[in-house]
């Protein structure tokens, strides 16, 4: 049985590695160790942060988590991420098989194309990515949707029959991928 998230938020962390030096945040449940000293958690809480990049959340996830490739909620929002490297997606997300939810939302990302690179996540259900800039791009859910077919919740509003319709029969999406307004 897996216990509450591992809630590193709100602690004034400038990168993924400065969680490193933290101790997880007490909430209504009490987190449940191994006997290694890791937590017994798929979901892993890095929100309401200044994280500008993703580099090191390999680290700690490996870290924290008893089982860290098997995470299947990451929530990354409220920080100052500018986009998803190709680099960190080869190094870490391709990892995150099981990963059902991604929050990005609140954070600084600026290119529609960005939501290119989590095609690699096959069971991505849920992803909040409101709040970027790439929210204001012409056909911002539209290309998310095709980008990422089997995603059910996008910015906590369910993916309607219609609108993977319609994102399939018109894919034009913006080539460019930049925000406009």
């Amino acid at each position: 049985m897996y216990g509450p998230p591992v809630d590193l938020s709100f602690k004034d962390l400038t990168s993924a590695t400065g969680a490193l030096m933290e101790v997880p945040r007490n909430g209504q449940r009490n987190l449940k160790i191994n006997s290694e000293g890791k937590y017994l958690s798929r979901s892993l809480r890095l929100c309401y942060n200044s994280i500008s990049d993703l580099i090191g959340l390999e680290y700690v996830c490996e870290h924290f988590l008893a089982q860290p490739w098997n995470i299947g909620w990451l929530d990354l929002s409220f920080n100052k991420i500018t986009c998803i490297n190709t680099v960190f997606v080869f190094q870490v997300l391709c990892r995150l098989r099981e990963l059902r939810v991604l929050y990005l939302h609140g954070n600084a990302i600026w290119e529609l194309s960005e939501v290119n690179n989590l095609k690699e996540l096959p069971c991505l259900h849920n992803i909040t990515l409101h709040g970027n800039a790439i929210g204001s791009s012409k056909n911002y859910r539209k290309h998310v949707i095709f980008t990422l077919p089997q995603l059910k919740m996008l910015d906590f509003t369910a993916v309607t029959r219609d609108e993977r319709l319609l994102a399939n029969i018109c894919p034009d999406v913006s080539k460019h991928g930049k925000a406009t307004k």
